[in-house]
């Protein structure tokens, strides 16, 4: 078997995850295996070893490699300090990502890797700390807004809002990537009523 010169110059790690998720999109998770993965690439299986301990490590550095794409394009949104803006671009930057990137995706937030599989620490910190950069910007946004009208949002558990709003987009999402909503129409609609719902959450006291 010739090998890759790509395993010399040492980028066979991401060969190897981009690889892994062609596969995934191809035959699913189940359809892939450390062996499968180094035929493709063209690489020992002690090669692949070398880079990834067993395939729960591989789903899970395929799972941050998504939160990390996901944590720049965020990073892009917090620039913008209005709400409105920001909450716009964000609900729609989200379904756009799960349904451009579905593999990655369905590892990041579904069970072959929280529920069947075992995360790892650095997933976990990269999953935690994407989702608390969401928190703090709803509960920055909530606190100014209820300031404006006098009133004091101390009482408010910013970190359920965002759990809620954040699963209304995930539920949004699954629909997308099972295939029951396509019509681009109908995303477009549903990613406006998100953000005014989300919206009226933060903007209005109890």
């Amino acid at each position: 078997m010739t090998y890759k010169k790509s395993y010399h110059h040492g980028n066979l790690h991401q060969e190897l995850l981009e690889e892994a998720t062609r596969m995934i999109g191809e035959q699913g998770v189940d359809g892939i295996s450390m062996r499968a993965l180094a035929e493709r690439v063209g690489v020992s299986r002690t090669a692949a070893y070398h880079h990834f301990k067993d395939k729960n490590a591989l789903l899970c550095a395929i799972a941050e490699q998504g939160f990390e794409k996901w944590q720049a394009h965020f990073a892009q949104l917090m620039r913008e300090r209005d709400m409105n803006s920001w909450l716009t671009a964000f609900v729609h930057a989200y379904l756009d990502f799960s349904r451009e990137h579905p593999e990655e995706y369905d590892l990041m937030f579904g069970r072959p890797v929280w529920k069947n599989g075992a995360p790892t620490e650095s997933l976990k910190t990269a999953s935690f700390a994407c989702f608390q950069h969401y928190v703090d910007l709803i509960r920055v946004d909530l606190i100014r807004s209820w300031q404006d009208k006098g009133k004091s949002a101390t009482g408010t558990d910013c970190l359920r809002l965002a759990q809620v709003s954040w699963s209304m987009l995930h539920g949004m999402s699954r629909l997308l990537n099972d295939g029951i909503y396509l019509d681009k129409n109908s995303i477009d609609a549903m990613s406006d009523s998100a953000v005014a719902m989300i919206l009226a959450a933060i903007q209005s006291p109890d």
